[in-house]
């Protein structure tokens, strides 16, 4: 009888913790963990790397603990496009991209925003995302399985390191010139008369080295950061984009989050982008002392003879064959505030 006793009284304890655990689950499912992984080509000690260990720990911060951001710097997680297939089979990974990429993936008006001077100034990129065309471009994306979580990043102007001297538009003929592999960028540098060579930022080294390929172009910081200089002694400062940096996420995955956890990232990724540009605009400037010490050559050139060269791109034919009627003069106006 005592043991019929005890196994009522053992079978009773153990209902109990389980009606309590399955009537907790929801408040369970919340307290858990999330990792999120932010995955980049960039080197440590890029400032764009510095600000995303402060978006880490802003993020952290934020969410008590129950946000882990994990960092993978200089391509652990694959390249840029790798990544971005990683977010659209579901998996918690961010990483950063441009209208180049997003054009490519769905949203082609986006591509426009990586056309050779564009912008003319970092307050028209600002005025740009803060426009309801840069709202509506951003729900098109989402609906092809990709969130923006943050777009106020300085990446830097970019300017173009190369093995042999670009003084002039002339002298862009022939160059086999590493660019990202995204429409925009290639026809881009077309129209400047070099010869685009997509690949990965963690191939550019080697591709150099092997006569791959002439140079490459990116921000000061980036191209010092990879020490691409130590194969390449020409800096042409021709500026010809204006590089904000969009981060985010997939939309599978965004989904899954709890609301509070959705606004964290965000805003967390807003603080964090804010960080990062007073850096970028310091390292940009220190940049130039430093490759000079490392006898790079630094070459001014005539902007205004590299912008007629490139009008042609907003009218070549591949370039605009998916963009919406008069995209050119809407945007204009965004970057206006009208």
């Amino acid at each position: 009888m005592k043991k019929i006793v005890v196994l009522f009284l053992i079978l009773a304890i153990m209902l109990g913790a389980t009606s309590v655990f399955a009537g907790g689950g929801s408040q369970a499912k919340q307290q858990q963990k999330v990792v999120v992984q932010i995955g980049l080509e960039n080197h440590p000690g890029e400032p764009v790397t510095d600000g995303i260990y402060e978006w880490k720990r802003i993020a952290e911060e934020m969410s008590k603990g129950t946000l882990e951001v994990q960092v993978f710097p200089s391509s652990q997680l694959g390249s840029k496009n790798e990544i971005i297939d990683q977010m659209l089979a579901g998996m918690g990974v961010i990483t950063l991209a441009d209208g180049g990429f997003f054009a490519d993936r769905g949203a082609p008006d986006m591509g426009i925003t990586m056309g050779p001077y564009f912008f003319a100034s970092w307050d028209e990129a600002w005025r740009l995302i803060d426009s309801q065309w840069w709202k509506d471009q951003s729900k098109i994306l989402e609906s092809k399985g990709l969130k923006i979580l943050a777009s106020n990043w300085i990446y830097g102007d970019r300017h173009t390191l190369t093995k042999r001297p670009i003084r002039t538009v002339a002298d862009f003929r022939g160059l086999k010139l590493r660019v990202p592999n995204n429409l925009m960028q290639i026809k881009g540098t077309e129209v400047m008369g070099a010869t685009p060579t997509p690949m990965p930022l963690g191939e550019v080294y080697t591709s150099l080295q092997q006569g791959v390929i002439d140079g490459v172009e990116n921000p000061l910081p980036v191209l010092y950061g990879g020490k691409f200089h130590e194969v390449a002694k020409y800096l042409t400062l021709d500026a010809h984009i204006k590089l904000l940096t969009t981060w985010f996420c997939g939309t599978q995955f965004f989904n899954t989050l709890s609301k509070e956890h959705q606004d964290i990232l965000i805003e967390s990724g807003r603080q964090a982008g804010l960080y990062n540009n007073v850096l970028a605009t310091k390292a940009a400037e220190d940049s130039i002392a430093l490759f000079k010490a490392e006898g790079v050559e630094i070459i001014n050139v005539d902007i205004a003879a590299f912008q007629r060269q490139a009008q042609p791109f907003y009218t070549m034919p591949d370039v605009i064959k998916d963009w919406s009627p008069g995209l050119v003069e809407t945007t204009n106006r965004a970057k206006a505030g009208r």
